[in-house]
């Protein structure tokens, strides 16, 4: 008795178990779609965008209307069909030709009224516009796991600008971008401002996005690409044109040079623990050039975030906080696997491979005050 009792009471726990599981994951679906999360699609803000959510409200509506449908006949079948008693047979019907003809007509009397929005868009996100700019052309390559960005240098036509996981675009133009990778397959994906487009090893593949306002939008790796991937970040920075003409001056120019002398000891440090192997601090290259296993690092002092967007270096306002920024770079050179689990830095590097070559604190106190320097 006392055992059915027990089963009993489990059964009736598990209409609420149920009910409470679909409340949290309704909940978590909501989350997730809520416009101003940071990778919500629901919150356009560029043109490719707004066509792209507009396709994907005439497929939703599409798909109610079948979903709507297609209940509503399985009800009527459910009532009308339903047996009275044993000896009741239904009429058989062998063949309806009126009634095929109407669900075989309206599924794609529908199919073809979403078609005509969709192919519309394929064809406006295929190519960039005839008057985007030469100079608002840049290369987007993924690396395990961060994101590499080039531009053509204003002064040098056979020159580019290399920077790496903070790409910067003027408001109100279209942005063309080459997309390739290193590795293994990424995608470039900003939801605000357009959807994910395969970056695809030893085959070119190019998109193009427009931001209508100023702002930080978000982006991610949306192809999985191994251990780090959900931490394969970048951002992009719409500003005005005057303020990005500014910028890729400045990113033009080389690193401000110190004469600190812990930020030359710091220079010395990069050096002899061979860091010069895999990063960069030359940001101008001849076009075409391969580039480093790691991000180029020529002024990553004055960058937003550290680490493939893992660390936020700046304040509220978009400033760079050099407080924060350092605290960022010691925490990153003291333990990067903590920070970004399976990042090449970690596995590969001596100073992290071989104890005998580990930095000490002083050595890592130097690197901070050098690598925060070069804005």
């Amino acid at each position: 008795m006392h055992s059915g009792n027990t089963k009993l009471m489990r059964f009736n726990k598990i209409p609420k178990t149920a009910f409470l599981l679909s409340l949290a994951f309704l909940t978590l679906l909501l989350a997730g779609c809520y416009p101003d999360h940071h990778l919500s699609t629901f919150d356009a803000r560029g043109p490719v965008a707004s066509e792209q959510l507009e396709v994907f409200w005439w497929i939703l509506i599409g798909g109610f209307i079948v979903f709507v449908l297609v209940e509503a006949a399985l009800i009527y079948a459910i009532f009308k069909f339903r047996v009275k008693n044993e000896s009741d047979v239904p009429v058989q019907t062998h063949g309806n030709h009126t009634l095929e003809i109407i669900w075989t007509a309206i599924p794609a009397v529908l199919l073809i009224i979403l078609m005509v929005p969709t192919i519309q868009t394929l064809f406006y996100m295929y190519e960039a516009p005839k008057t985007t700019k030469p100079e608002h052309t840049l290369e987007a390559i993924g690396h395990q796991w961060w994101f590499e960005f080039r531009y053509p240098d204003p002064t040098n036509a056979d020159k580019e600008i290399v920077t790496a996981n903070e790409v910067y675009i003027p408001v109100g133009y279209p942005i063309a971008i080459n997309l390739g990778s290193v590795d293994v397959i990424h995608s470039f994906w900003v939801p605000k401002l357009a959807g994910k487009t395969d970056m695809v090893p030893s085959e070119g593949n190019f998109m193009w996005f427009e931001a209508d306002e100023p702002g930080e939008y978000y982006g991610q790796c949306a192809e999985y690409c191994g251990t780090s991937h959900a931490n394969m970040k970048f951002k992009v920075v719409a500003v005005p044109e005057p303020d990005f003409k500014s910028w890729l001056q400045a990113q033009s120019n080389p690193a401000l040079e110190s004469s600190d002398p812990l930020v030359q000891e710091g220079a010395g440090v990069f050096k002899s623990a061979g860091c010069t192997g895999c990063h960069a601090t030359k940001t101008v290259v001849n076009k075409g050039t391969t580039g480093r296993v790691g991000p180029n690092l020529a002024h990553v002092g004055s960058r937003r975030d550290l680490a493939a967007g893992m660390l936020r270096n700046a304040d509220e306002n978009g400033s760079v906080n050099d407080a924060l920024l350092q605290k960022n770079l010691r925490s990153w050179l003291e333990n990067p696997a903590e920070i970004k689990p399976g990042n090449l830095m970690s596995s590969g590097a001596q100073v992290y491979t071989d104890p005998d070559k580990k930095l000490t604190e002083e050595q890592i106190s130097q690197l901070v005050h050098y690598l925060s320097s070069l804005k």
